[in-house]
């Protein structure tokens, strides 16, 4: 396994009426999550989200439908998985970003990553999901989406 990046992309992916996919973790079974993962090389971050996206779940990210939250969150990197980052690497920085389906879509699992998905209403995915970023991004959901602003 490659050493990653202390720098990673959380998509928070929904549906119009706020409908949020959850994937359970393939090395935390009982832990669920938006899709999220590291940069690679010297990807932008922008691909970084396209490309975990569409690993994670086939889904096709673009610009009709991939939003840059221009936010970022620094957590510290649980110790379970610090043996993956450069040696003393303690903490990550997360750049959040949304994804708009026009329905919930079934995803293509990546079965070493996830072991099974749900969609829930927003209130309720951010009561189910492991990481308190991922958290505050899916409360912060009604705030970001375009169609609410319109």
């Amino acid at each position: 396994m490659p050493i990653k990046q202390p720098i990673s992309a959380l998509i928070v992916i929904h549906t119009p009426d706020l409908q949020v996919l959850l994937l359970e973790r393939a090395d935390y079974p009982g832990s669920w999550q938006s899709v999220t993962g590291s940069r690679e090389g010297d990807e932008t971050l922008w691909q970084t989200a396209v490309r975990e996206v569409g690993e994670e779940t086939g889904f096709v990210a673009n610009a009709d439908n991939l939003r840059d939250w221009q936010q970022q969150n620094r957590y510290e990197i649980y110790h379970k998985w610090r043996h993956r980052y450069p040696p003393g690497t303690t903490h990550n920085t997360e750049h959040v970003f949304s994804l708009c389906l026009p329905q919930p879509l079934a995803p293509r699992l990546a079965p070493r990553e996830h072991l099974a998905y749900r969609w829930v209403p927003w209130q309720e995915a951010a009561t189910q999901v492991f990481s308190a970023s991922n958290a505050e991004a899916i409360r912060a959901l009604p705030l970001k989406s375009p169609l609410l602003q319109e």
